[in-house]
């Protein structure tokens, strides 16, 4: 797994996000998630503010977003909880960053079935692109980190980048997509082999109707 990332001073930190406030657009975006949640179970709301937080650190730095100590108090007062139940919450959870992170946060899934079907080559395709794990590259573009099983397994190898998964992946497509990102492009999400979503590689062998469209099969039962 990766190593820690660096997460950095902590007086740097306070001096830059002390006084972090949300945007207009993400305080009406706050009230809207709070309100799903019945009177004295506004805590309910944490994960989603503290995604919503996170973008917001991104949309700042240009990066994918981070979660700085100041950021999490401050979205903890504002649901009336104690800072270290939040706290707790961005520790376990992998989604959210406890580090800056670059424009791109690289998650290659190492776990058995993408192990077994070539992370190891979408790996090499990220050190020879000149990833390392646990960093991010010199130009901030990219940050690199080995994670656990994203839920993707049938179509291993995968990874996640930002808010895509890139799927059935080799040594090639890897680099095509690193390529691509780091020229300001839009690599296509999803299998890079052709396959759809899920059916199997070759094309599906049942429903094949439905490839097309929304077949109606009842009136052949």
């Amino acid at each position: 797994m990766a190593d820690a990332a660096h997460i950095p001073d902590e007086a740097e930190t306070r001096a830059r996000w002390g006084a972090f406030q949300w945007t207009p657009e993400n305080a009406e975006q706050a009230k809207t998630v709070i309100a799903r949640y019945p009177e004295g179970r506004q805590a309910s709301a944490l994960m989603p503010l503290l995604d919503l937080a996170q973008r917001q650190v991104g949309a700042e730095t240009n990066t994918q977003g981070w979660l700085p100590v100041p950021v999490i108090e401050f979205v903890a007062a504002q649901l009336g909880m104690p800072y270290i139940r939040a706290f707790e919450v961005v520790t376990f959870y992998t989604m959210y960053n406890m580090a800056p992170v670059g424009r791109y946060h690289v998650q290659v899934c190492g776990t058995t079935p993408c192990m077994l079907r070539g992370s190891d080559d979408v790996m090499s395709a990220c050190k020879n692109r000149g990833l390392a794990k646990g960093k991010t590259t010199p130009d901030g573009l990219f940050t690199l980190t080995e994670v656990e099983c994203l839920g993707a397994c049938t179509n291993a190898p995968m990874v996640q980048i930002n808010d895509d998964n890139f799927e059935d992946l080799d040594y090639d497509s890897m680099t095509a997509i690193l390529d691509a990102l780091a020229a300001g492009g839009s690599p296509k999400a999803g299998p890079q082999n052709g396959r759809q979503t899920s059916c199997p590689e070759g094309g599906p062998t049942t429903l094949t109707e439905m490839v097309s469209e929304n077949h109606d099969y009842r009136g052949g039962w």
